[in-house]
């Protein structure tokens, strides 16, 4: 064991709250980790693995010498003070406060469009803003019938919404395995009343090989409360007789020959 992994060791843990915190959450024994820190113990190759996992290193980097570990590790890392307020927190505190006010668009949602994965098919999903202090927080649920075992898979999303340059923009990530994110933007409401907004969304698909896509979509506005269990039921994969023609006719993803770009126009 290298004469400078305690100090390392101590050097590591000295970027967050307290040596009982990082114990905690690396799960291994207090006084144990104190042998470590002391030089009494050489940690078992577990614990060893579990410490490197932790603090983001390998091994062999953490029995570096001192002043080029700290060197590495100042690079990869950012005091725990800094950890508690991620760094783009700063730039989501800013869109907030540039935003208008969304708090007449509330409420639940029926999202139409294309599906990426299955030519021709419509997607209907529900969705829900919500005003939590001053940001406003998008949800959204699609469900459609398996293909493998025939039940219903249930895909969620969860995102943050503005209301910037007068048109309202949607970013939602794959809230299970963060494995994707849209962006919707869309034409606001002129009307006393909501009842659908329509624009433009882009994403990656799990399926089709992932290929970055965009797609018209549209947003029926169903109310501040709804029967959410018979709303949930009515979603999922549908044709587009089965959807009918005034919805199909708003999220048809055509494109004039002259085009160069993706555009929707405004109801």
């Amino acid at each position: 064991m290298s004469d400078a992994f305690p100090a390392n060791l101590a050097f590591a843990c000295s970027q967050f709250a307290s040596i009982a915190q990082v114990c905690r959450r690396i799960g291994i024994n207090r006084q144990q980790f104190n042998k470590y820190l002391a030089a009494q113990v050489r940690p078992s190759q577990h614990n060893m693995r579990r410490i490197c996992d932790f603090f983001g290193v390998t091994e062999s980097e953490i029995l570096l010498e001192e002043r080029r570990f700290r060197e590495l590790l100042a690079v990869r890392s950012a005091p725990e003070t800094q950890r508690g307020a991620p760094l783009y927190a700063p730039a989501i505190e800013r869109l907030s406060r540039a935003s208008g006010s969304l708090d007449r668009y509330c409420g639940y949602y029926y999202r139409y469009f294309f599906a990426f994965s299955y030519p021709g098919m419509i997607t209907r999903s529900i969705g829900r803003l919500t005003r939590v202090g001053d940001q406003y927080l998008w949800k959204n649920v699609e469900r459609h019938a398996s293909m493998s075992h025939g039940a219903s898979d249930v895909t969620k999303y969860e995102g943050m919404a503005f209301l910037l340059g007068d048109r309202l923009t949607i970013v939602e990530y794959e809230s299970l395995l963060a494995g994707s994110i849209t962006q919707m933007i869309l034409y606001p409401s002129y009307h006393t009343g909501i009842d659908y907004l329509t624009g433009l969304q882009t994403g990656g698909p799990m399926k089709r090989g992932r290929k970055p896509a965009a797609s018209r979509v549209m947003l029926e506005y169903l109310g501040q409360r709804v029967d959410l269990s018979r709303a949930i039921r009515r979603c999922g994969m549908f044709s587009q007789e089965a959807v009918g023609p005034r919805v199909t006719a708003l999220i048809r993803n055509d494109m004039a020959a002259d085009a160069w770009v993706f555009e929707v126009d405004q109801l």
